[in-house]
């Protein structure tokens, strides 16, 4: 495989990573929605799906996909076992080729117009956007059968947002909103540098960059609620409490470590993602 991110080939493209665990049939819906979307585009795209462990024949609805469409846009990324979300993150994002590289869940719960507002914050300057679901401008959309889980949501990640204020140096009201972007410089800088593979990878990044003196971008958004499900339930919160916990005993005030320079090519990918990023499905 050749260099991940070339500044004069790939300077103008927009990288996003959808990490994916066993999403099923689901993955379908999302690969046509993001092609719809790469086709209205008037600037250049790419999109990696990364399967973290995925066992449920994702890998092969995505290789059919591609041999039906042959897209080019996208690519897939795919190890096993599974990792984690936060280690999915990582992978996609060191492998992605992009000037600006920005991450969503694989189910779309933000418009592609909040998607290209946050790449737009990276445009005009920021080194770090991130979604806010507390920003004053942003909205939440959700129908009436959803009501009590919306509400418990907001209040257990509003809950988690103080805590995590407490323990740890940030300064942002919604750490865990599921859409947030950098630069390359940002990503292969800090990114080799965090080791929480779950959840608590977005605390770990914010401390990352507020220790690293990143400055930070909040960008509204519009968050739809259509179901019910979740994958933050009691065991996954209380890892993510255990999380903060081992972020601030790694990200001290003084004798945290020093950004790495990576050099661009494979040696960025994570282990178990470099042996099987040049396999697209």
């Amino acid at each position: 495989m050749g260099c991940l991110y070339n500044a004069g080939k790939d300077a103008a493209v927009t990288s996003l990573v959808l990490p994916a665990f066993n999403p099923g049939p689901a993955v379908e819906r999302t690969w046509d929605t993001v092609r719809q979307f790469l086709q209205a585009r008037p600037d250049p795209w790419e999109v990696l799906f990364v399967l973290d462990g995925c066992t449920d024949g994702t890998r092969e609805r995505l290789a059919a996909l591609t041999r039906r469409d042959g897209e080019t846009r996208m690519r897939v990324v795919s190890y096993f076992p599974n990792r984690g979300k936060g280690y999915a993150v990582r992978t996609g994002l060191l492998a992605a080729r992009g000037e600006r590289r920005l991450f969503t869940d694989v189910d779309l719960a933000y418009r592609f117009e909040d998607i290209a507002r946050t790449a737009d914050e990276l445009r005009l300057g920021s080194d770090v956007a991130i979604a806010s679901r507390e920003h004053p401008d942003s909205t939440i959309e959700l129908p009436p059968r959803t009501l009590g889980y919306a509400y418990r949501r907001r209040l257990q990640s509003r809950v988690f947002g103080g805590l995590a204020r407490t323990l740890l140096p940030l300064t942002q009201l919604d750490t865990q909103a599921g859409l947030k972007g950098m630069t390359a410089r940002v990503a292969n800088l800090v990114l080799p540098n965090l080791t929480r593979d779950g959840f608590g990878f977005d605390c770990e990044l914010l401390v990352a960059c507020a220790r690293y003196n990143i400055v930070v971008a909040e960008v509204p958004v519009s968050v739809r609620y259509e179901d019910a499900a979740s994958t933050t339930g009691l065991r996954t919160t209380l890892g993510m409490v255990r999380d903060l916990w081992t972020i601030r005993r790694q990200w001290p005030r003084s004798g945290y470590p020093a950004p790495a320079a990576v050099v661009p090519g494979e040696a960025a990918l994570l282990p178990e993602a470099r042996r099987s990023a040049s396999q697209a499905a």
